[in-house]
C-alpha cells in the first residue's frame, strides 16, 4: 500500500509561514483527490482538498490563507500556510480524501502568539 510520509512544520510566530509536504511511495494520481487533515485534541478536521484536475476546496477556517498543491511527477502534495494563528496549531496529515489510506506520521505545527 501507498505510504505517506509529511514534513515541514516547526514552530513559527503568528503571522508567519510554513509549507508542508507529503510524500507518497506510489502514484497519487491513481488515488485521485487528496486531503489535509489536522489533529488538535479531540478533533480531526479535513482543511484543504486537491483533485487531479486541481479544483481545491478549503475550510472556511483556512481559506485565503493556506494553499493546497499536487505535483502527480512527484507524488507530493503541499500544503502552504500563510498568515499562521496559533488555533493553527495541530498535527497536519495529508491522505485520501475517499479511501483512506494508512496514515502517516503527521507534522507537528506549533504557533505562538
Amino acid at each position: 500500500q501507498v505510504q505517506l510520509v509529511e514534513s515541514g512544520g516547526g514552530l513559527v510566530q503568528a503571522g508567519g509561514s510554513l509549507r508542508l509536504s507529503c510524500a507518497a511511495s506510489g502514484s497519487i494520481f491513481s488515488i485521485g483527490a487528496m486531503g489535509w487533515y489536522r489533529q488538535a485534541p479531540g478533533k480531526r478536521e479535513l482543511i484543504a482538498t486537491i483533485t487531479n484536475s486541481g479544483s481545491t476546496v478549503y475550510a472556511d477556517s483556512v481559506k485565503g490563507r493556506f494553499t493546497i498543491s499536487r505535483d502527480n511527477g512527484k507524488n507530493t502534495v503541499y500544503l502552504q500556510m500563510n498568515s499562521l494563528k496559533p488555533e493553527d496549531t495541530a498535527v497536519y496529515y495529508c491522505n485520501a480524501v475517499r479511501d483512506y489510506l494508512t496514515w502517516g506520521q503527521g507534522t507537528q505545527v506549533t504557533v505562538s502568539s
